[in-house]
């Protein structure tokens, strides 16, 4: 089709945000490697609040206003991995509530961020804890709730109205949208609200259609539906899917078969499909759309197979769509030297650096300090020698001791005694260099390789422990 020349839809005009809810596009996929199959997803990433949670929110919310669960001038309160209360968020701000979340710490800074700048108050609290852990996110949101006045606990996970809105709503739409032609659905599992929602809805209408669960490795559940074998929770850094006990509301018997899928194989999927489709998706799609993957090119016939696009990847663009992030978690492999460049996160011959030239003015060195997020920056001369290293200190006395200090060179306040090291030294020649509060520059006779601190050598020894 050339969609230069397609013929326009007008969309329709909406009176209020909650509106623009639901009724989201179908895509079928076709430049990944789905095997025989047709693969298609529900891109419930655009939905208002970038989530298919906007669905729920709306629902539950109405729900409690109903029975007087959620009186006027109320609070809501919820336990959340982000979507949900941004989705709440969404209706509370339009319906005049407030809104406190409980958040894992393990959470992206742009969903809490998200969340505050909707007027959410956000709680941290631990994500190396189980249920029934006093710390555990779901116990101090319901803990929260009791014991103040006038605020209403929503409980994804035990509230019947999250599966219903899927029942009603969603599963509707994907049977309409694929004229009752589909063979399978792969789901996850946030609270149980999709498994059990539109897996009813789905069987109901076709009871040969499998349902199919994608989990991380590390969740109960797929030991669960594939051996019927209770295993102790680990820990994954997907967000928003898989969970460490079985949410009230989710019907497992709908499940025909589960797939584990690895963070690594979550997080490279998702930026496959970016690359491959044009489609910003979640972590959590990553985990649906490996699983979905596998199923595809398991099958010996062709078969008609839906999944969805839970939410938005704008929310995870410091995460998995940061290449610094995945290799400093092991998700992205890097040339290894074998010495002290294994240590380098921002290696200065690949480019991935931000450096400085002695005539730059230190206001601009403050700008990048702050828009690169480092405390540090080398400068290097014409010949990519480095002459000097300016730091938050440095730029902190002279703005301290000197008038205009912002508008004079970094030559004139950056420390010229330098820590070098050639690429062949130890990490236990890197010890001394950070007891004396200075960062290593490693350097060989020809060129720079780059830098290293002391959360570099942590984090390299972290690694080393997985």
């Amino acid at each position: 089709m050339d969609h230069a020349t397609k013929a326009p839809t007008v969309a329709p005009v909406f009176a209020n945000v909650l509106d623009m809810i639901g009724n989201t596009p179908m895509l079928q996929l076709t430049r990944l490697d789905a095997g025989p199959c047709e693969l298609f997803v529900k891109m419930e990433n655009l939905n208002p609040g970038g989530s298919i949670k906007d669905r729920i929110a709306v629902r539950m919310i109405e729900a409690a206003e109903r029975d007087g669960s959620l009186k006027p001038g109320g609070t809501i309160v919820e336990a959340t991995a982000g979507n949900t209360g941004l989705a709440l968020a969404l209706v509370a701000g339009q319906k005049g509530y407030k809104l406190l979340v409980v958040v894992p710490d393990k959470m992206s800074d742009e969903k809490i961020s998200h969340l505050r700048a909707m007027g959410a108050q956000v709680v941290l609290t631990r994500s190396d804890v189980a249920k029934g852990h006093p710390e555990y996110y779901q116990d101090i949101a319901a803990r929260l709730a009791g014991e103040r006045p006038n605020h209403f606990y929503v409980n994804q996970f035990c509230n019947p109205d999250n599966a219903q809105t899927h029942y009603e709503t969603t599963g509707p739409e994907i049977w309409q949208q694929m004229d009752g032609r589909i063979d399978a659905f792969v789901a996850g599992v946030g609270s149980g609200g999709t498994v059990s929602g539109i897996g009813k809805f789905l069987k109901e209408r076709n009871p040969q259609l499998q349902m199919i669960l994608a989990d991380p490795v590390g969740s109960i559940l797929e030991p669960l539906v594939n051996e019927n074998r209770k295993v102790q929770a680990g820990s994954w850094l997907v967000e928003g899917i898989g969970e460490d006990f079985v949410p009230d509301i989710l019907d497992l018997e709908l499940v025909d078969k589960a797939y584990a899928i690895s963070d690594g194989e979550a997080f490279t999927t998702a930026r496959e499909l970016l690359r491959t489709e044009g489609v910003l998706a979640g972590s959590s799609v990553g985990t649906l759309l490996a699983a979905t993957l596998r199923y595809c090119r398991e099958q010996t016939t062709p078969k008609r197979v839906v999944t969805l696009i839970c939410d938005t990847g704008a929310k995870y663009l410091s995460k998995m769509f940061n290449d610094f992030w995945m290799a400093d978690n092991g998700f992205l492999q890097r040339t290894a030297f074998g010495d002290l460049r294994d240590l380098i996160v921002r290696r200065h011959l690949d480019h991935e650096d931000y450096v400085l030239s002695p005539d730059t003015p230190v206001q601009q060195a403050i700008k990048r300090m702050r828009m690169y997020g480092v405390s540090q920056l080398a400068v290097l001369d014409a010949k990519d020698r480095v002459v000097g290293i300016l730091d938050e200190s440095d730029v902190l006395l002279a703005l301290l001791n000197k008038q205009d200090a912002s508008r004079q060179p970094v030559r004139d306040f950056m420390t010229s005694r330098l820590e070098t090291l050639p690429p062949n030294a130890t990490i236990d020649d890197l010890l001394p260099i950070f007891k004396a509060d200075r960062v290593a520059i490693v350097a060989d006779a020809n060129q720079f390789h780059g830098i290293i601190t002391r959360i570099d050598l942590i984090n390299f020894l972290r690694k080393k422990m997985l």
